[in-house]
């Protein structure tokens, strides 16, 4: 592994990579730190450090489209976008995710709806349109979302329901309602571990000045910690923990005085996510359509993702007084909220876009959905056929 050097004294030349301001920006963090942070630092400053993360530059990073589309003639003809979500897909989803909403909202005695890291604003507007189809009243729909540029977005696509939609950048310390998120504990740091000769690290990120390219480099620290499962074997192995991600649900857990929770998003179960076989972690990079492995690379100008422990997830809610209402793959929990019969009545896009909701090659197995409650245990239709909690 690479270790850090001095910080050079001289004007960087502009072709310096100190002359990329998210670049100068981690150099600097990385020397406040001593010379080395952990990778759930670095993660946390490339998607989120003001101005120049990821989702606090804004940048369009949602959509249908990649970056650097070009016409016939080689024109770039839009700014693009990173990745698809399953709301810009097709209306469909927030539909079938409303009647689980409303069922909630009712089961629980609350009024209230909270979105965590809303995107572009299509899931609030759907789930908002449909329940107001379904004749379910909303008091407040808050959004939760630490990025301004798409704060502004949210705003210009909520605007039928400005009356109803607000925004805050903290939880209160008391709420009540039923809590969405779609794709936001893929987006929270996560520690890596590396277990190299039969010793486990924390991998972390340095600032290399001696290199013939100056620039961001891995290095590893020898550590107490140890993901949460045993990973037979003694070969090389690179895997990720997840105490911000567990530490929200606690937050929620303890914030939440009634309500319930839906979460969504790629994951697996604990002994899955910790299979020996998966030697080579989960984190993965999303930049124009296209996923890379690489996090040193592009740094503030790519998504960095890693897969959600649901079995972290759920112990979590658990320790922290929420009941596991279930746990299912998005497939399962769309078809039972309805996404087969809202199909049939749909124009032939949106059927399409289904399909890819629900197929097993697509997202249908890929995502999971978990759903906690604050008090007694309930049925909740998302769950009612194909519920796997018993393999959390």
């Amino acid at each position: 592994m690479t270790s850090t050097g001095t910080t050079p004294t001289q004007t960087p030349p502009a072709t310096d990579p100190l002359a990329q301001p998210m670049l100068a920006h981690l150099r600097d963090t990385i020397a406040s730190h001593g010379g080395w942070i952990g990778f759930d630092t670095f993660m946390e400053q490339a998607l989120y450090a003001p101005g120049l993360g990821y989702y606090s530059r804004g940048a369009t990073v949602f959509g249908a489209m990649p970056q650097g589309l070009r016409s016939a003639d080689g024109v770039v003809v839009g700014a693009g976008s990173d990745f698809v979500t399953a709301p810009e897909m097709t209306p469909l989803f927030g539909q079938a995710l409303a009647r689980q909403v409303a069922q909630a909202l009712q089961a629980t005695g609350t009024d209230e709806i909270w979105e965590f890291g809303a995107g572009t604003g299509a899931l609030a507007l759907q789930v908002l349109d449909a329940l107001d189809a379904l004749g379910v009243s909303v008091a407040r729909y808050t959004i939760v979302d630490l990025s301004q540029p798409l704060k502004a977005r949210q705003q210009a696509t909520l605007q039928a329901h400005a009356d109803t939609v607000s925004w805050v950048d903290a939880l209160p310390q008391q709420m009540r309602g039923v809590v969405i998120g779609n794709e936001v504990l893929d987006a929270m740091p996560v520690k890596l571990l590396a277990r190299m000769g039969g010793v486990w690290h924390e991998r972390g990120v340095v600032w290399d000045a001696d290199a013939a390219q100056p620039g961001l480099a891995w290095q590893d620290r020898a550590t107490d910690l140890r993901p949460p499962d045993d990973v037979p074997g003694e070969h090389d192995y690179v895997t990720e923990i997840h105490p911000q991600g567990e530490a929200f649900v606690r937050t929620l857990a303890d914030r939440l005085q009634a309500g319930a929770v839906f979460l969504l998003d790629y994951g697996f179960p604990e002994r899955e996510y910790y299979h020996e076989q998966r030697h080579m972690g989960t984190v993965m990079c999303h930049r124009a359509h296209q996923a890379d492995g690489d996090p040193l690379v592009l740094v503030g100008e790519k998504d960095i993702t890693a897969h959600v422990n649901f079995t972290g997830i759920a112990v979590a809610a658990q320790e922290a007084g929420l009941e596991v209402l279930g746990y299912t793959s998005q497939a399962h929990f769309l078809m039972n909220c309805g996404l087969v019969d809202a199909m049939q009545a749909a124009s032939l896009a949106d059927r399409t876009a289904g399909q890819k909701l629900i197929l097993e090659h697509e997202m249908g197995e890929f995502f999971k959905v978990i759903g906690l409650t604050a008090g007694a245990y309930w049925d909740a239709m998302g769950f009612s056929r194909g519920d796997r909690t018993h393999r959390l």
